[in-house]
């Protein structure tokens, strides 16, 4: 990537503000598989919404299904999470 677009990330919550260029991808702090051609990365949507283990493991598995590893594997996993989060659901609803 080479435009050169130039990101700013601010949260109210924590005053943490770090800008980077969108060439500036790094496999620890902004992998590709997770940012390359997007405007969000997945971890800003997930402290957002406030996403808990489950549900966030499951949107991080469907952003990058294809771009890391298997496709298949990836939304295999993202099924995973959401039906354990949906079991646990259950038994707190008949607890």
């Amino acid at each position: 990537m080479k435009n050169n677009k130039k990101y700013t990330y601010k949260s109210t919550e924590n005053s943490l503000t770090y800008n980077h260029m969108e060439n500036d991808f790094d496999n620890v702090n902004h992998p590709t598989h997770y940012t390359e051609g997007r405007q969000y990365e997945p971890i800003d949507v997930i402290y957002d919404w406030r996403l808990d283990f489950c549900c966030a493991n499951a949107l991080k598995y469907i952003s990058r299904a294809g771009r890391k590893n298997n496709a298949v594997e990836d939304l295999e996993k993202a099924v995973f999470y959401l039906n354990y989060k949906i079991k646990k659901l259950k038994e707190n609803k008949n607890a």
